[in-house]
């Protein structure tokens, strides 16, 4: 009984001495800095000024920017950032706080799943890869929906899985899985179920059939999901009548069908996104999808397979391609490289599977560390290339003065410093040393580049648009861009709801009122309305415009339009109020 006892307290010890390492590892290199750049155009600030409206309206249910409706996205995650922003204020450290805290969340999580699943150190194993993997790691220092919404629909999966396989609380876990599906419906949208459906209906032809799924399971899960998403869904159908909610759907099945806002990139998008984006897991993963699967409970291996292939296979096919469309493959693609390290690394009779992978794992490492070191080489001696460059606004950005030490490309060395330490473990087969050194070095690279780097770049890219837009904050004038799309002279110039006296709320209104049905107004009408009105129109305050320099030309036709100031890529221009 003694035994029992202490060898109980021992197992309690390990976990928790992982967890507190697991928060440790989040809290060092997730929060810091974490406000040290503006946020990023076009989603980090879009969400955020969602969010910072909810505020100023008093309104948590109806999602706006510009104080119109935005049916892109429900409200959750802005739900979120209020929260944050009461807490924090109004500012990029607010915005990105959730993610940063989910991260710590998701290490901690995927630990106690591996833990039940195989063992201790496989949990660990998986939480360290996915730490030390590039894109995974970044998101939780960002500002975007899409951690919580993967996070949502990762959960919802895996008791959905419970649900088929443990019959004892096959009901608590259909509750739980619908649950979380509801909380992904509400964070992001329907596209939450549609790929866990997917993954289901795969699975069941996987196994041609032979899946013990009771009725009793599907009614719990649909009632609970639908009770979660009634929260918006519902509400706002009540409250404001459907055409909200039609307009979101709308939406939603044009993003599938049609390229929005320019996102076209070729069919292999995704595929490049994740092999490079998600070094090292993404090498560390491959193997197991050549492998037969090792004695894991629950059929979980063949289930991350699907779930992968789903994700990359829907956002293949679908036209709006961007970057972190494809980012719930992160988990699965995790889970393989873990199992890989966890049961088959040091396996003699694989020397040429494994030899193949080490020349894999320091090619694509190598690629992006010397990536990370040129960059800032590039950035400060631009005239370099800034001849071979074609684009007018990209060589004015260049000449934008940013005050660099020319000592920043060290975190690209730091890196490659660590893959080539890392790839002696990796040699000797010593997994933990191996993840040790690759989630230091990630960690550390990235925390030095947000601080460093980040910023500098930013200046070139967005930054003396925002600090225009800063230095309008309090001011009672209009501010606008032209020739270019932007949330930044929202969120940056802090401006509060236009009242019935504004001389634009009477144009919408107008606008609105002149429609057979004034709900289902177009917004980029109405915004190219307002701009031809700040443009030509009567105005009732000044009006002040930023514009890239390519738009110059087209400038000197509005002869009561003049020029302030050029900063980089940006130019500034007023029209007085008479």
């Amino acid at each position: 009984m003694g035994t029992k006892t202490t060898c109980k307290t021992k197992e309690m010890s390990v976990t928790q001495k992982h967890v507190l390492f697991l928060i440790a590892l989040g809290a060092i290199f997730f929060f810091p800095f974490l406000g040290n750049v503006h946020l990023f155009d076009w989603d980090e600030i879009n969400f955020a000024e969602s969010a910072r409206e909810m505020i100023e309206t008093n309104d948590y249910f109806r999602v706006q920017i510009n104080y119109e409706p935005f049916w892109e996205k429900p409200p959750f995650f802005f739900w979120l950032q209020v929260v944050s922003m009461k807490i924090f204020g109004i500012n990029e450290f607010a915005a990105r706080f959730p993610n940063a805290l989910l991260g710590i969340i998701s290490l901690v999580t995927i630990y106690f799943i591996g833990k039940k699943l195989i063992s201790d150190k496989f949990g660990l194993i998986w939480s360290m890869v996915y730490f030390a993997s590039f894109l995974p790691h970044m998101y939780f220092k960002s500002g975007i929906i899409d951690p919580f919404f993967n996070f949502f629909i990762f959960l919802s999966l895996f008791f959905l899985i419970l649900t088929i396989e443990k019959p004892t609380t096959r009901k608590t876990n259909a509750l739980i899985s619908g649950i979380f599906i509801g909380l992904a419906i509400i964070t992001k949208g329907p596209v939450g179920l549609l790929l866990l459906v997917l993954t289901l209906i795969v699975y069941l032809i996987a196994k041609k059939g032979r899946v013990n799924i009771k009725p009793i399971s599907v009614v719990i899960f649909f009632f609970s999901s639908l009770g979660v998403t009634f929260l918006w869904f519902g509400y706002e159908t009540i409250t404001n009548s459907p055409w909200f909610i039609l307009e979101f759907i709308h939406y939603q099945i044009e993003l599938l069908t049609e390229p929005v806002a320019g996102h076209q990139q070729p069919f292999y998008y995704h595929f490049v996104v994740v092999l490079l984006g998600c070094f090292p897991m993404s090498i560390l993963a491959i193997p197991m999808f050549f492998k037969k699967q090792p004695n894991i409970p629950y059929n979980l291996l063949l289930w991350m397979k699907i779930l992968f292939w789903v994700v990359m296979i829907l956002f293949t096919i679908v036209e709006t391609k961007i970057v972190h469309y494809s980012s719930m493959s992160y988990l699965p693609l995790s889970f393989l490289s873990a199992i890989y390290l966890y049961f088959f690394l040091g396996l003699k009779e694989k020397k040429i599977e494994l030899k193949a992978l080490k020349i894999s794992y320091i090619t694509i490492g190598t690629i992006f560390g010397t990536l990370l070191t040129i960059v800032p080489i590039v950035f400060k001696n631009h005239t370099w290339i800034t001849p071979y460059i074609k684009d007018d606004f990209a060589v004015a950005s260049f000449q934008n003065p940013i005050n660099w030490g020319g000592w920043e490309f060290i975190f690209g060395l730091l890196f490659l410093a660590g893959l080539f330490w890392s790839l002696i473990y990796f040699i000797k087969e010593k997994v933990n040393q191996f993840l040790t050194v690759l989630v230091f070095a990630t960690g550390t690279t990235l925390l030095g580049y947000s601080i460093f780097i980040v910023p500098k770049i930013e200046q070139f890219s967005q930054g003396p648009a925002i600090d225009f837009y800063e230095s309008m904050q309090g001011k009672d004038v209009y501010v606008t861009t032209l020739g270019f799309k932007s949330y930044g002279q929202y969120f940056y110039t802090l401006f509060p709801p236009r009242t019935e006296k504004d001389e634009i709320e009477v144009l919408k209104n107008n606008y609105k009122k002149s429609l057979a049905t004034p709900n289902s107004y177009d917004a980029n009408e109405l915004n190219s309305l307002t701009n031809e009105w700040l443009l030509k129109g009567n105005i009732d305050k000044d009006v002040y415009l930023v514009t890239k320099i390519t738009k110059r030309e087209e400038m000197k036709l509005y002869t009561d339009i003049s020029f302030i100031e050029n900063k980089g890529g940006f130019d500034f221009y007023v029209r007085k109020h008479n």
